[in-house]
């Protein structure tokens, strides 16, 4: 198993304990975050910015949390994580495991840091995205 592979199974471990920015060793202090769909689409720059977006998109939900599934090494760089979402939009209603999809994580990861992190609510899009199979 790779370093890169351990530094984001660690980083998820913390994330299912609901535990996202206590700390950020791990982050380049420069790290690009990209939602690519779901409710809140865009791209942010920096732990900082990422931080106070989080805190935002949290006060939106109740009980938001996320399990890692499978982790698969892409290359060097990169690792796929398909993620189990859970959590009721206070505003909707909404459950979020309703919607029946599986979110996925890319993680770019360079000399010990995440450079990249890219969501996707919708898993299959993220595997159609990299050209693979489930």
């Amino acid at each position: 198993m790779s370093e890169n592979l351990d530094l984001v199974r660690s980083i998820y471990a913390a994330w299912e304990r609901g535990d996202y920015f206590t700390s950020t060793d791990w982050a380049h202090p420069e790290m690009e975050f990209v939602v690519m769909d779901g409710p809140n689409p865009g791209a942010l720059r920096g732990v900082a910015a990422l931080a106070d977006n989080w805190r935002e998109f949290q006060g939106a939900w109740q009980d938001y949390g996320m399990k890692a599934g499978d982790y698969r090494q892409l290359d060097d760089e990169r690792i796929l994580v398909t993620v189990r979402l859970s959590g009721r939009g206070k505003a909707s209603g909404l459950e979020v495991a309703q919607t029946g999809s599986r979110a996925a994580t890319i993680f770019t990861v360079r000399r010990g840091n995440v450079g990249k992190i890219v969501v996707y609510w919708d898993g299959n899009r993220a595997f159609a995205d990299l050209g693979l199979a489930e």
